[in-house]
């Protein structure tokens, strides 16, 4: 903790290039220099590439993703010294519009489907900065010290943090019709629900679906990316309604997630920084995964074969922006 304190006031007192140059080069070395993050992260690269995880360009992809990242994390110390208008100067607030919208036509809350691309702290200051009340889960369990530190942040520019176990705080938030953001990209677990995801079966957690269809609530999946012009720029995929918590409901929306995620990822997969395992180990996982989802859907046989290839199709997700991407 102490580390990172000084960490964040040195980025805030040298010239933001070198910030990112030092701290660029330090998160391309630990790429290379530890070989189980090189393995998750070559592999993710590569299955959002279609290319062989021992493929060069998927090393080339993953290097430039550390190095985005790197541009993230100066961004987030700098917030840290910046007053909320400071912090959200370059978010392009005509793109926040469409939030008002859904939010105000659905029945309940409005759930935030994000991953973890561009800056997603500097865009809920955006719409925290409209007055609209904006609550985010995060994790409190894994470093305490930073959970709170970050939680003094967001508070500041009025995003409300909520530890991810204070379930009865986060279903408060949308029966208030209140909006609430979750990340959706955390890494495989088995337990999750089965979603395709750039052609292969891997899980995205029930929470979102599920906490839509027991508060009424609506699903907006957001797309932030970081254009070369300097600005974060967000983008929307069709509001998501879950009618119930039933398998199917669950298994659809969940599904409905996954394929906006993946446009968002495809759009600009240097600025995607989840490097933790996204996909199975196994063929077994992945066939286990599949007989699953046949499985929520209600179906068997060919009926399920059918529903497990309606599953796999891709569908309309987050547009393309017009604003070129940022360089790596």
């Amino acid at each position: 903790m102490t580390a990172y304190a000084a960490a964040v006031w040195l980025v805030a007192h040298i010239p933001q290039r070198l910030a990112r140059f030092v701290i660029g080069t330090a998160s391309q070395a630990g790429y290379l220099l530890w070989p189980t993050k090189r393995t998750w992260s070559n592999a993710n690269f590569g299955r959002v590439a279609g290319l062989p995880p021992g493929d060069r360009r998927v090393r080339t992809l993953a290097l430039a993703a550390y190095r985005q990242y790197a541009t993230y994390l100066v961004e987030v110390m700098r917030l840290e010294s910046l007053s909320p208008e400071e912090a959200i100067e370059r978010v392009v607030q005509t793109d926040l519009d469409e939030i008002e919208r859904a939010w105000r036509a659905s029945p309940g809350g409005l759930i935030f489907a994000l991953g973890h691309v561009g800056n997603n702290e500097a865009v809920a200051a955006g719409v925290a900065n409209r007055g609209w009340p904006i609550s985010v889960v995060a994790d409190d369990s894994s470093f305490p010290e930073m959970f709170e530190r970050f939680r003094r942040l967001r508070e500041a520019w009025g995003v409300r943090v909520i530890p991810w176990r204070n379930l009865r705080e986060i279903y408060a938030v949308l029966k208030r019709r209140e909006m609430l953001a979750l990340l959706v990209d955390w890494g495989y677990r088995s337990d999750g629900v089965p979603v395709r995801l750039f052609g292969a079966w891997t899980t995205l957690p029930a929470g979102p679906a599920t906490l839509a269809a027991k508060t009424g609530s609506v699903i907006l999946p957001v797309a932030i990316r970081r254009g070369r012009d300097g600005m974060f720029h967000t983008a929307f995929a069709p509001v998501i309604s879950v009618p119930s918590a039933s398998d199917p409901d669950v298994a659809r929306a969940t599904q409905a997630i996954a394929t906006a995620l993946e446009a968002t990822i495809a759009a600009a997969p240097q600025q995607w920084y989840s490097f933790k395992p996204m996909w199975p180990p196994s063929a077994e996982e992945s066939a286990e995964l599949e007989r699953r989802a046949r499985t929520m859907l209600g179906e068997a046989g060919p009926a399920g074969e059918a529903a497990g290839r309606a599953m796999a199709s891709p569908a309309p997700g987050v547009p393309p922006l017009d604003t070129e991407l940022a360089p790596s």
